[in-house]
């Protein structure tokens, strides 16, 4: 029997490549519980594995490690809540905020005015701008793609994983905004996170097996738009696909006995990497 047409025997209308190494029952994501050798299913590990360990130790976790929660979207809405709140706070202030808040690297804001900008020392430009929006469609697209992707991520990464997973990724788009971009170009909106979202569920898709050939056009449709538009900022786009990508990988392909460490490795790597351009660039434009 092929296993490309089963669906988990939990949730009937999700289709799954995967099943239970103890019972070979079908599971999606949010019901596989990593083991020593493949995915067990929630009751196989309720029931015991025989081993000796206690009972935090079979717990069901996700295929990255996290834990299994009541609501798998928390964090998501959270994010959404966050931008939608800043964009409202950039609409009703008429811009001032959007001049505190927006990444360039050094420039005077009025004529004569000091010199401003992540140069100057003003680093949290580099994550403030990554929640900033002008347009409705600007934040009504960015905001789609948050409740169209992040779900499914923070299902399998677990809370914490996934959070650090869209910070890095917004990190990383404003990191190589910053050091490719004219340096009183200013520069705004999550599309570097949500970039890195997008390559995230590539590598989550590759890691379970399941047909990448809709995310994939996805991706390669954006990054048309990215290079044909006028007005994108593709260097937050690239930025933010290529950190997304990277942690995601070392997230999912973490060896399970020493999956913590390697995944917060990842991490660590990854913002090392960003504080590394960041300073380049800095050091560039300072005299």
């Amino acid at each position: 029997m092929s296993d490309q047409a089963v669906r988990c025997y939990r949730h009937p209308d999700r289709e799954t490549g995967i099943r239970c190494t103890r019972c070979e029952r079908p599971i999606c994501p949010e019901c596989m519980v990593s083991a020593s050798v493949g995915f067990q299913c929630p009751e196989c590990v309720s029931s015991g594995s025989g081993t000796g360990h206690a009972p935090r130790a079979n717990a069901p976790r996700t295929v990255a490690g996290g834990a299994h929660v009541d609501d798998p979207r928390l964090v998501t809405k959270v994010l959404l809540g966050i931008n939608v709140a800043v964009w409202i706070a950039v609409m009703v202030t008429d811009g001032i905020l959007l001049d505190s808040l927006e990444l360039f690297g050094r420039a005077a804001l009025t004529e004569g005015g000091p010199l401003e900008g992540v140069a100057e020392g003003q680093w949290y430009r580099l994550l403030t701008a990554t929640f900033l929006h002008q347009t409705p469609m600007h934040i009504a697209f960015n905001m789609l793609s948050l409740w169209w992707l992040g779900p499914p991520l923070e299902m399998a990464l677990g809370r914490a994983r996934f959070l650090a997973l869209y910070l890095l990724s917004g990190l990383g788009g404003s990191a190589l905004t910053y050091l490719v971009a004219p340096e009183n170009q200013p520069s705004l909106g999550a599309s570097g996170a949500i970039f890195g979202l997008l390559g995230a569920t590539a590598v989550l898709l590759r890691r379970l097996n399941y047909d990448m050939r809709p995310v994939v056009i996805l991706l390669v449709l954006n990054l048309i738009f990215t290079f044909t538009w006028s007005n994108i900022a593709w260097e937050a786009h690239v930025g933010g696909l290529v950190v997304g990508t990277l942690v995601a990988y070392g997230m999912v392909h973490a060896p399970r006995e020493k999956r913590v460490l390697v995944q917060r490795l990842t991490c660590a790597a990854a913002l090392l990497a960003i504080i590394v351009v960041v300073g380049v660039r800095t050091l560039q434009l300072t005299p």
